[in-house]
């Protein structure tokens, strides 16, 4: 008779297999890119990722006769619920062997966790938060995930829709390349928005780090409190993924657009160092450096993760231009491919700079949800 009970993660051996089941279930998966044990050991860890200091969080281990087969995470957000007055609460992490009573063992365990703190609906996967990785990939399988995008088996979209969740929205990827992005056409544009509107570009200024991650973080909080789902980052949670950036991050893929002085939008692409981590096996971190290092001319691709400018600009042309100028850049550093994403599918006027950078929409992502 076979024995299936799900329990908290609570200690460290916990949280050791909690991740490696990753490597259990993305054995058959050549696309997939193992993370780093030490990366996600820190995303869950509610000491040291300041997003916890504002929600309440537990995470699950749903074993079958003593092997573990899935996981879970159940999460409080409290500033999404003040930002947007509704009692949402999320899941995340989840991952799960094709099995239909594991998948509704594991959902219902969140479920229960959200009921049991006022929560009127479920949403995910978000692992944690909508500025993390989220999304279930419902297109492009057959392509491996940029960097801090997630992937996952097809077979995820049965086991949660015969759950009942239902779509929420659908969340875009595109793919450009530097064979079919830049033209004359797009200069002339380019030119005369800036002209007209009085807009200056301008790439991060490594030596004024600090000053330079309080100027984005405003715009950030500002340009995408309007967007569904969006929570403003805390100074502390901005300051710790700045932080984290700073080590991979190329100055001239981080684009700041001003007015008169004033920074009012901003573009930040990375190298797609998956590219280079697909070849570490063991997700380990000192293998991942080694991989980094000895890999780097391997990474052809930037992903386009953050783009936008402050509401009151948002008609002035300069979100196509901060587009069209990471693409220059990036071509003009030798990478011949961007990845921007994601983007929300009503988001028209972003997915019209995509698609006037002759993007192709190749990967889709779906967040999903229900009432409980």
């Amino acid at each position: 008779m076979e024995m299936l009970k799900i329990r908290k993660v609570e200690t460290n051996k916990d949280i050791k297999k909690f991740i490696k089941l990753l490597w259990k279930i993305y054995k058959d998966y050549p696309a997939w890119v193992p993370p780093l044990i030490a990366d996600r050991k820190k995303l869950i860890d509610k000491k040291k990722n300041p997003f916890y200091k504002n929600a309440d969080a537990e995470f699950y281990l749903a074993e079958k006769n003593g092997e573990v087969v899935g996981r879970i995470g159940a999460i409080v957000s409290h500033n999404h619920i003040k930002e947007h007055k509704e009692k949402v609460g999320f899941f995340g992490f989840f991952e799960c062997i094709d099995d239909q009573q594991v998948a509704n063992l594991l959902l219902d365990k969140a479920k229960e966790f959200l009921r049991a703190h006022g929560m009127q609906a479920m949403r995910g996967p978000l692992n944690p938060s909508i500025n993390d990785e989220v999304g279930f990939l419902i297109e492009g399988f057959e392509y491996s995930p940029a960097v801090m995008m997630t992937y996952n088996p097809p077979y995820y979209i049965n086991l949660v829709e015969r759950y009942g969740l239902k779509k929420a929205r659908d969340l875009y990827a595109y793919m450009v390349s530097k064979e079919n992005v830049i033209s004359e056409k797009l200069e002339r544009v380019a030119n005369v928005v800036k002209q007209r509107n009085s807009l200056t570009f301008r790439t991060l200024n490594m030596k004024d780090f600090d000053n330079e991650v309080e100027r984005i973080k405003k715009i950030y909080n500002g340009a995408w409190a309007y967007n569904w789902g969006a929570v403003r980052m805390t100074d502390e949670e901005f300051d710790a993924l700045a932080k984290d950036l700073k080590l991979i991050v190329v100055p001239e893929l981080v684009i700041i657009v001003e007015r008169k002085g004033e920074p009012i939008g901003f573009s930040l692409a990375l190298p797609d160092i998956n590219m280079a981590l697909k070849y570490n096996k063991s997700g380990r971190l000192l293998t991942g450096i080694y991989h980094l290092l000895t890999k780097k001319k391997k990474i052809n691709w930037v992903r386009i993760l953050v783009l936008g400018v402050l509401p009151e600009y948002k008609n002035t042309g300069a979100a196509n231009v901060l587009f069209y100028q990471t693409a220059v850049n990036g071509i003009n550093l030798g990478y011949s491919y961007g990845e921007a994403s994601w983007i929300l599918e009503d988001n028209v006027m972003m997915n019209r700079a995509a698609e006037a950078l002759n993007g192709r929409l190749y990967k889709k992502y779906r967040i999903y949800e229900m009432e409980i």
